[in-house]
């Protein structure tokens, strides 16, 4: 049977096989290797002459080409849907992603806490792999950046791609979850596994959670996927979002996330804050526009924002100095208990 190949598997093939095509010097190869040459040393602003291409084909394919060919094949690849330029020199105009894109990638890898390192660096080799020589001399230093306190867990990346299939299956997951313990390594919280209809991955302060639902309650769960080991997807139907309290209307992803900035369950509610104008900004960041102001005098605003009561409990104990939780009475009473257990703590002058 025959079978017809797109440009990029023709190209992978051509990786794979390697030396043993480039050695027969197979010119039905010839427009990928061009394109792959154009990607690697050109952009906008640098381009190759017909005489650096031949050169650059025997060099690193060892592949022998005149002028003549050099020009059929360029026009080929514009043809094919390429951006190409033939105007002084040959330059590959745009790609697959633009260097602003390729850097947004990369210091997401970067700065992504649930991943290894070892496979944050694979990743970002095979974003640079994207690029062109020049973007690359321009992002070299991310290897030398500090290393972030990363997961030691080797199963997340996998874990991620087994919930994302169960995901697009609707079928449940089952999981060990694991916790850190005094020798710095994970163990099982319980030997059973945790079975979950999952919905949903998030990231959140570097980390990725999963949104789902435990069979034996009606409330979401977020789950730190860097904590799960031995995922795997089951025949099990997963529960209806609809079955869910808070997912009754599906989820509105955005929302959910300002109302559970710290990623606990259950319920948001309203709340009443006191506090500063200049606040504005850290209150959009963590809680996005929905924000009602009540009253406004002078600098002082009082507001109300939406939010999981156990989260907004460590919010405002992060931001004590600067908000005042009004209402409701019940977590105002609790903070309060907080303040007057961490005066205690640090009015002693410390553990002896």
């Amino acid at each position: 049977m025959n079978r017809v190949y797109t440009d990029k598997q023709m190209f992978i093939i051509m990786y794979i096989w390697g030396e043993k095509m480039y050695a027969t010097g197979n010119k039905k190869m010839l427009n990928m290797l061009i394109l792959e040459i154009l990607r690697v040393y050109t952009d906008e602003d640098h381009s190759l002459t017909q005489q650096d291409i031949i050169r650059l084909l025997r060099l690193n394919y060892g592949m022998e080409c005149d002028r003549r060919s050099v020009k059929n094949n360029v026009m080929s690849l514009i043809e094919m849907g390429y951006d190409i330029s033939m105007t002084k020199g040959y330059r590959l105009l745009s790609r697959e992603f633009d260097d602003a894109e390729l850097r947004i990638l990369i210091d997401s890898v970067l700065f992504s806490k649930s991943i290894s390192t070892r496979q944050a660096k694979g990743l970002i080799q095979k974003i640079r792999g994207l690029a062109s020589n020049y973007f690359n001399a321009k992002v070299s230093h991310v290897s030398n950046l500090p290393e972030l306190q990363r997961t030691d867990n080797k199963q997340a990346m996998y874990s991620l791609d087994t919930i994302n299939d169960a995901i697009a299956k609707k079928k449940k997951i089952s999981f060990i979850y694991n916790y850190i313990g005094t020798d710095l390594a994970l163990h099982p919280r319980r030997e059973e596994p945790d079975i979950v209809n999952p919905y949903q991955i998030v990231a959140n302060n570097g980390r990725f959670y999963l949104i789902g639902n435990y069979d034996r309650h009606d409330n979401v769960v977020h789950i730190r996927i860097d904590r799960m080991t031995d995922v795997k997807m089951l025949n099990d139907k997963a529960k209806p979002m609809k079955d869910v309290r808070e997912l009754e209307k599906g989820l509105n992803l955005p929302k959910h996330m300002a109302e559970h900035i710290y990623m606990f369950g259950g319920k948001s509610i309203p709340v009443k804050l006191a506090t500063t104008a200049d606040m504005m900004t850290e209150l959009v960041d963590w809680f996005g526009k929905d924000i009602r102001i009540l009253e406004t005098k002078g600098e002082n605003i009082k507001l109300l924002v939406s939010c999981n009561e156990n989260a907004m409990r460590y919010w405002a104990l992060q931001y004590g100095p600067y908000v005042e939780v009004l209402e409701p009475k019940s977590l105002r009473k609790t903070l309060k208990e907080d303040i007057e257990a961490m005066q205690k703590k640090y009015s002693k002058g410390g553990i002896k």
